[in-house]
């Protein structure tokens, strides 16, 4: 009876993973969505504590207090730093599924060869490589994302780099077999831990030469990797939910994965083994041109005649949280009657959905946040666009310049706009290391500066002509 209602508490948690994840499809629904996760995970982890097969209380009581120690800090961090958050919840997730792993294997050795059957032993070996890689990739790509100084955030290259990464891959597997042919043989202790060696080793190869530029693709391939990891824990474990779990887990960062890759015009194998994002030593273009710089009085004079103003927010509007300084300029122009609209590009920002959940923090209109495909049809008639700390995301190289390192991405046309501001802290390049052509355009002038003050200057003088008028 207890096992019976254990499978329909399973379903009912399934069913709300499916659901939450549907409901996270749009803003509107979205905290719904969270709502439903919460509850689904709730109830899979009293249902399996409830297990007759479950006796030592106190352990797990010490797990979820030690959860809830880790858990609750990072989730108030500051929406700058979501995206880190979220690569140490998938490195969290890989370490679960590899020390698992790690600890049935012993606990079957050590219990007799009839438990370490081919089946178990697979599900195993794919748990302790996927888990263990995700979780040194997760860390090394949080700590590219919160710019960590001995970790460096461009793409660090060597001689066969791709062809090591690989070969220690298949060394790992090989190694793998020769443990699942032979299970319980005196050497295969021994031979467990260098597949974890192995694992860990290679998850730190394979973030390293990825660039900056490329960690929202990155995340989503993580977080697919943690799904299968937790798929194969789930074989391991005969848990029927945990298999399901981590399958919507796994599918759905594929699903991300894939997003991005088209939102960028490119493939997973040029993501994981390009090492884009190196600087342009040559061809900058800032050598040849030079910025026209604009004041805020000017800026906000420009502003207040314009019909329809774009905003393109970027990664440097995370980084100086001026997401409500946007919102009070938001507010000045729509007193005048202009339209506002903001052009979200799918990799904008350090992972999906990042430029979302900053606006909407700051309780800009789902309906004024409109994306790439649909808003490019509008910037010939944009009287200005206001680019605040976006960089690649905006820049005509990706479609003039074969050479360029972005060229092909699908971006969104600031440049089409009749008068282009862009705010933007100093002279660097962006995150894929080249410089903008945008910002040496006849019709852009720079507003140089943190973009929180610089909006707030935009602010003070629309409102002060407001109050002139």
């Amino acid at each position: 009876m207890t096992h019976a209602i254990a499978q329909v508490a399973y379903i009912v948690a399934t069913a709300l993973f499916i659901f939450a994840l549907h409901w996270m499809n749009t803003p509107a629904t979205a905290r719904k969505g969270v709502y439903a996760g919460v509850a689904g995970m709730t109830i899979a982890v009293l249902v399996t504590w409830a297990q007759p097969a479950v006796v030592h209380h106190l352990w797990i009581v010490v797990a979820i207090v030690a959860g809830f120690a880790v858990g609750v800090p990072l989730a108030n961090v500051p929406l700058t730093a979501v995206p880190q958050r979220t690569a140490l919840s998938h490195a969290f997730g890989g370490l679960a599924a590899g020390l698992v792993g790690t600890a049935k294997y012993y606990l079957w050795f050590s219990e007799g060869p009839e438990n370490l059957t081919a089946f178990r032993m697979v599900a195993i070996i794919l748990e302790i490589i996927l888990g263990f890689l995700t979780f040194t990739g997760s860390l090394m790509a949080a700590g590219k994302l919160q710019e960590i100084k001995w970790i460096p955030q461009r793409p660090v290259t060597y001689p066969f780099q791709n062809l090591s990464n690989l070969l220690l891959l298949l060394v790992a597997a090989g190694l793998g077999v020769a443990l699942t042919l032979h299970p319980t043989a005196p050497w295969a202790p021994q031979l467990f831990p260098v597949i974890i060696v192995l694992a860990l080793a290679f998850g730190v190869l394979l973030i390293i030469p990825i660039g900056g530029a490329d960690m929202p693709t990155v995340i989503a391939i993580l977080n697919a990797y943690a799904g299968l990891s937790a798929v194969a824990m789930g074989f391991v474990l005969d848990n029927k939910l945990l298999i399901t779990a981590g399958a919507l887990d796994g599918s759905s960062g594929l699903i991300l994965a894939i997003i991005m890759c088209k939102a960028m015009n490119r493939s997973f194998t040029n993501v994981l083994f390009g090492a884009f994002g190196q600087v342009q030593a040559a061809k900058a273009i800032g050598e040849q041109k030079q910025y026209k710089a604009e004041t805020a009085e000017g800026a906000a004079q420009v502003l207040e005649q314009a019909s329809l103003v774009v905003i393109v927010p970027g990664y440097g509007m995370a980084v100086a949280q001026a997401q409500h300084k946007v919102r009070e300029l938001y507010d000045q122009l729509k007193k005048r009657g202009i339209t506002v609209k903001f052009a979200i590009h799918p990799v904008a920002g350090r992972m999906p959905g990042h430029m979302n959940v900053l606006l909407a923090e700051a309780d800009i209109p789902y309906t004024d946040l409109v994306e790439m495909d649909e808003i490019n049809g509008d910037m010939p008639q944009c009287d200005v666009c206001l680019v605040v700390g976006a960089n690649d995301v905006v820049n005509p190289a990706a479609r003039s310049d074969k050479a360029s390192p972005i060229f092909g991405m699908p971006i969104i046309d600031a440049d089409k706009a009749r008068t282009i501001f862009a705010i933007k802290r100093s002279k660097n390049p962006g995150f894929a290391g080249i410089d903008n052509e945008l910002y040496f355009a006849d019709r852009t002038w720079m507003l140089f500066g943190d973009a929180k003050n610089v909006i707030g200057e935009l602010v003070k003088q629309l409102a002060g002509e407001s109050g002139m008028h």
